[in-house]
């Protein structure tokens, strides 16, 4: 009778400590989801910035956009 309490006192233990873990990475996610959810991703850039598919001349030996897809293709990035 003794040892059959001390497996369920164990029992309850582990349970206990699995649904406190549980409960801790749960909460930790919806802090992270809140703090990444009021991030604002897609806002005007400050500074000098400039948009990334700026041609730097727009001459006769300028590539094209096709030039570029094909580079992009033949380097594998």
């Amino acid at each position: 009778m003794r040892s059959w309490l001390q497996a369920v006192g164990q029992t309850v233990k582990v349970f206990l400590l699995f649904m406190g873990c549980t409960l801790l990475f749960y909460y930790g996610i919806l802090w992270v989801s809140q703090e990444y959810e009021s991030y604002h991703r897609y806002d005007e850039p400050q500074g000098k910035a400039i948009k990334v598919s700026q041609m730097e001349g727009s001459g006769p030996d300028s590539p094209t956009f096709l030039d570029r897809l094909m580079l992009f293709y033949q380097e594998g990035e």
